[in-house]
């Protein structure tokens, strides 16, 4: 017990967390009758809050968005499966991924052909992967959310004075009191976060789901520490700030699963718009202020530098995150429609449709295909067919 409390002290030194001459004990809720101080026990709140908001979701998709999924032609079944293959299922198992060498032991093994055993385990793959349906409902749960978020927000932050100037987040600090509403406003978006962080395991399995299980984590962690350094005001802005654009992407995902191809291109435009501006407009204005104006207000110390430092590798990724919306802005113009988002299984869905587009193939023979009426014109770019 002892080196636990020598650990316990040592990590959450006043000399690391707190600005000189400054002490746990003086930022104590209650220790001062002007100020309400931020209370680290109430960092307990959001897990139950996030069991709740888990519970809400499960019943919002299942009997509100389902339905609307399904009464606007929504596929809810998955493709066919594949022909029952102990030894394929048994290998399958150990891995999903095929290659050569797997294959050419596979075909000694169950005696099929190469392309049989491709094409059993491109069935097998699309069963592991969630129908059109469920994917419709995660998305509409956190657009739902994300707009629920983002309202409050700015009911929560209208009245606030650092929203309108950003220098209010440093001056007075750390006596700067938590209204109920700011409370409010911290607890459900980290219980939000607890409850991703939880989903993920449940939810649609993502190419890069540990990156995303990792940038929950540090989410959770970077608001559970602002509010333990009283630090609510800068980052109740950081919040709002990143809740505007989620809103209309996953907008857009919704409308390209319920084949709203031209509403989705629409969205998506207002999507790039909007995450520029908050992003790359307003983020970094606030990195302005805690980097340029806050010295100038405040005294210096060590933990300062660890949430700025975490703030610019936060910008960062919105630049990098940028880059890559651009790229799918500038294809979706050429092609005539959006082809995919910045984190969604689009691609593994435009890559099953490709496949589909193949040549069918029966007994390992490709059937030759109908040529183009005359009369119609060939594509300009054969290779990639507009959709």
């Amino acid at each position: 017990m002892d080196l636990l409390h020598t650990v316990t002290d040592t990590f959450w030194s006043t000399k690391v967390w707190l600005p000189p001459n400054v002490t746990w004990e003086d930022i104590r809720p209650g220790v001062r009758p002007d100020v309400n101080h931020a209370d680290y026990r109430h960092l307990v709140y959001p897990l139950p809050l996030a069991a709740i908001i888990f519970v809400i979701r499960i019943f919002v998709e299942r009997y509100w968005i389902a339905p609307i999924g399904k009464a606007i032609g929504i596929k809810s079944t998955g493709p066919k499966p594949p022909i029952p293959n102990k030894d394929l299922e048994a290998a399958y198992s150990v891995s999903s991924r095929l290659n050569h060498k797997n294959i050419v032991k596979l075909t000694k093994q169950t005696d099929l052909s190469e392309r049989q055993i491709e094409r059993w385990w491109r069935r097998r793959r699309a069963q592991d992967k969630p129908t059109t349906l469920v994917k419709f409902c995660e998305n509409s749960w956190r657009c739902i959310y994300y707009t629920y978020s983002f309202i409050f927000g700015c009911i929560v932050m209208w009245d606030k004075p650092w929203l309108w100037d950003i220098k209010n987040c440093w001056y007075g600090y750390p006596h700067q009191s938590v209204t109920n509403d700011i409370w409010w406003y911290y607890m459900i978006s980290m219980a939000f976060y607890w409850s991703l962080t939880a989903s993920q395991f449940v939810d649609v399995k993502r190419k890069d789901f540990w990156q995303m299980f990792v940038h929950h984590m540090i989410t959770i962690v970077l608001i559970a520490l602002s509010w333990v350094c009283n630090l609510h005001r800068v980052g109740s802005l950081v919040l709002l700030v990143h809740d505007c654009a989620d809103i209309f992407l996953e907008a857009a995902k919704i409308t390209k699963y319920a084949q709203y191809q031209k509403v989705c291109d629409t969205i998506f435009a207002v999507f790039t718009v909007v995450w520029i501006i908050t992003r790359l407009v307003l983020y970094p204005r606030i990195i302005y202020s805690s980097s340029v104006e806050a010295p100038s207000i405040l005294p210096m110390f060590p933990a300062y530098y660890i949430f700025n430092t975490l703030l610019i590798l936060l910008l960062v990724l919105h630049i990098g995150w940028t880059y890559l919306i651009i790229q799918i802005a500038v294809k979706a113009i050429r092609s005539g429609q959006m082809e995919g988002d910045v984190r969604s299984s689009s691609s593994d869905e435009l890559s099953d449709s490709s496949e589909n587009a193949r040549p069918i193939v029966a007994n390992g023979t490709p059937k030759k295909q109908p040529r183009p009426s005359p009369s119609k014109k060939p594509a300009s770019n054969p290779s990639s067919p507009k959709k």
